[in-house]
């Protein structure tokens, strides 16, 4: 029997959490500012998707934007956002833990992967950027993740698809690999194919505004304060649709 594929949407608000949901996709990955590359979601959002939607919720857990080297009481913010995700009854967190010289922090990978038990643990995009992604593969495995998220080292997974193909066959069933970056209904079928992957992660988004007819406040405040992005049903939908996916349809 062929191993069905998973799709995991990137939320980067509430709404988004509850599109993912009615368009019947399986999980998510919650996080706010995704302009900024994601951060940590609110205690609000993250209780409602636990209580209220039927996938399943996976929590970035990222202080701040930029690099993945943080410092001592960063990291100590961490932890106490993977244990609240515990308590809240979150089914997994993503995070990602460097040195300066791109190599995976294995100490503090290792801590996390412990605290969060029994929630899985996957390693964000801070893989694609390490110097040399065997080696990190392989202390991410030994850390006791549970995934890696990756384009295959390259800007989208569509380019990383022979990279992808690579990290999918060397991980040998002993980690899941997420692919992530650029997929859409486009060029899921031809990523999942060429590369191996059963797991893929898209974000879906719409650029929207609530707001109705108010040009002045354009020219006041930046565009961030008009306009947000939000994960879209029927964008999900198509990827679902695909027959190399073939979900039912809610």
């Amino acid at each position: 029997m062929t191993k069905p594929i998973v799709l995991e949407i990137c939320a980067p608000s509430l709404h988004s959490a509850i599109n993912a949901d009615l368009a019947g996709a399986d999980r998510i990955e919650l996080c706010q500012n995704l302009n900024e590359g994601g951060t940590t979601p609110s205690f609000g959002n993250i209780k409602y998707c636990v209580d209220h939607l039927n996938l399943k919720t996976h929590v970035l857990i990222r202080p701040r934007p930029g690099d993945f080297c943080y410092s001592d009481q960063e990291f100590q913010t961490i932890q106490h956002d993977v244990e609240l995700c515990k308590v809240l009854g979150v089914h997994g967190i993503v995070v990602g833990f460097l040195h300066e010289d791109l190599t995976i922090d294995v100490e503090r990978t290792t801590k996390i992967v412990e605290l969060a038990a029994p929630m899985s643990v996957t390693f964000h995009r801070a893989f694609d950027i390490c110097k040399d992604w065997n080696t990190a593969l392989e202390q991410i495995i030994s850390c006791g993740c549970h995934a890696i998220l990756t384009s295959g080292t390259q800007k989208t997974a569509f380019e990383g698809i022979p990279i992808l193909k690579e990290i999918v066959q060397k991980a040998q069933n002993r980690i899941t690999i997420l692919a992530g970056s650029g997929i859409n209904a486009t060029n899921a079928s031809e990523i999942i194919e060429k590369s191996g992957v059963h797991e893929i992660h898209s974000s879906c988004t719409r650029s929207i505004s609530n707001q109705k007819g108010s040009p002045d406040l354009e020219k006041l405040l930046d565009e961030s304060n008009v306009y947000h992005k939000e994960s879209d049903v029927e964008l999900i939908k198509k990827i679902l649709s695909l027959q190399i996916i073939n979900k039912p349809k809610k």
